[in-house]
């Protein structure tokens, strides 16, 4: 499965943005779940992290 993606501006640089789809097929609660990306020659890979997100992180 493959999705084209616009880059949005964030400070001074870019960030992209994760639908509720994207979320679903990780298996990802952004409330709970990080996230983790891997880059691997010029491919960007996004899983789910086995990391939490921890209570001073939530602020």
């Amino acid at each position: 499965m493959a999705y084209d993606r616009k880059l949005i501006r964030n400070g001074n640089g870019w960030a992209m943005t994760l639908n509720s789809t994207m979320l679903e097929l990780l298996d990802v609660d952004p409330k709970v779940n990080k996230v983790r990306y891997t880059i691997e020659n010029d491919t960007l890979k996004i899983t789910k992290s086995p990391k939490m997100i921890t209570e001073e992180e939530e602020t």
